[in-house]
């Protein structure tokens, strides 16, 4: 299914998760966030929630410095 990650087109599988979509952009698991159509989704949630075709996740992962 296609679906928007931050900002790019992306195609994922029918029955993928926040998780998967975030898997998608990161491979750190510390420090993220993301948000399916504007909503933050909680971490434990990402493995149950799942992203539908044409929707928009939005993956923020923290960085440190000044």
């Amino acid at each position: 299914m296609n679906v928007i990650i931050n900002g790019r087109p992306c195609q994922l599988t029918t029955d993928a998760t926040v998780a998967q979509a975030v898997r998608a952009v990161t491979t750190i698991t510390s420090g993220v966030a993301a948000a399916l159509n504007n909503e933050v989704v909680s971490r434990t949630a990402w493995d149950i929630t799942q992203v539908a075709e044409g929707d928009r996740v939005e993956v923020l992962i923290a960085v440190q410095g000044g």
